[in-house]
């Protein structure tokens, strides 16, 4: 039973740390791993907020947000990148 609060501090403290590590996927070069580890946090959040109360949910969800559209937009971006060096090489 005391391991109740425990576990809610530390899930409160992962989504604190998704939302950091979502608007770390802002970033144009290096925000790549960053929405994958924000993405990766959320989801371990995810499977406690089932049991139980997360007082910063909200943090978490801005946190998803950011670092779906950092991942979307850093994988574009790499995307575009490759695309147009291999054009450059066989072109």
């Amino acid at each position: 039973m005391n391991d109740i609060p425990a576990a809610k501090i530390k899930m409160m403290k992962s989504s604190i740390r998704c939302l950091i590590f979502g608007m770390l996927a802002l970033l144009p070069v290096i925000g790549l791993p960053f929405g994958l580890a924000a993405l990766w946090i959320a989801g371990r959040v995810r499977l406690k907020e089932k049991i139980y109360w997360n007082a910063a949910k909200p943090y978490r969800v801005y946190g998803v947000v950011c670092a779906a559209v950092g991942t979307i937009l850093g994988t574009g971006i790499l995307g575009v990148a490759v695309v147009r060096a291999l054009a450059m090489a066989y072109g």
